[in-house]
């Protein structure tokens, strides 16, 4: 059983190597490449484009922060000859 294991092998690389054909010699076709120019002179400058169409507004601002508290008043002036008079209660 080993011997035909290897006699199959070796008879097929055998096999293969004698159909071995020579190759075809291929002449390529020549291709003729156009090759570019040289630059044309510059073109005229285009016109002016529209003016593009006006944004949407913006949306309204967060409320700003509430300020400081105000620092206390001076002491008032302490009375003379000032005179309150207090009206009576009336139901």
């Amino acid at each position: 059983m080993n011997y035909s294991i290897v006699f199959s092998a070796a008879l097929v690389a055998l096999s293969l190597s004698a159909c071995d054909r020579p190759a075809a010699v291929v002449t390529p076709a020549v291709v003729t490449v156009p090759v570019p120019g040289p630059a044309g002179p510059t073109g005229a400058t285009g016109s002016v484009g529209s003016t593009g169409a006006t944004g949407s507004t913006g949306t309204t601002g967060m409320t700003g922060m509430t300020g400081d508290t105000g620092s206390t008043g001076q002491r008032g002036a302490t009375g003379g000859d000032t005179v309150v008079i207090v009206p009576p209660a009336t139901r």
